[in-house]
């Protein structure tokens, strides 16, 4: 496949995986759209995914081989973890936890918020009841 149609494929799964259906996110990626790849400014499927509470989006992309702790784009843009639970997404959250997403893990390249973090101050009780469920002993 050549640049120009990759990158207009990657471009509409961006878009499907905010907006779209399930459907539309798997037909891209049977096309040959890659999950993991960013867009221009630096966001990923997942976190747009995980951002807009689309939870089937998200367990489409999982199941591509999205990884659910890879962080984000520029700015304001984190991990897919951390932008569910600071709005209380809780199906979203239950799909990346079940694919491995770390809780602990701090965004901005290790220096900034966590999951659990982001719940608790954003006071999303059942979220940050999910998280600290799944998180290992010790934290």
């Amino acid at each position: 496949m050549n640049r120009r149609k990759r990158k207009k494929l990657q471009g509409r799964l961006f878009e499907a995986a905010a907006w779209g259906s399930p459907g539309q996110v798997r037909r891209l990626l049977r096309a040959g759209a890659d999950p993991d790849v960013r867009g221009e400014g630096g966001s990923t499927p997942l976190y747009r995914a995980s951002l807009g509470n689309r939870s089937e989006n998200v367990r489409v992309l999982l199941a591509a081989g999205a990884d659910p702790n890879l962080e984000s784009g520029p700015g304001d843009e984190g991990l897919p973890l951390c932008g569910a639970a600071s709005h209380g997404h809780d199906a979203v959250v239950k799909e990346l936890l079940t694919a491995g997403a770390d809780p602990w893990l701090r965004e901005d390249g290790g220096t900034g918020f966590t999951a659990v973090r982001w719940a608790t101050d954003g006071e999303q009780h059942s979220t940050l009841d999910l998280l600290l469920g799944s998180a290992p002993k010790g934290h």
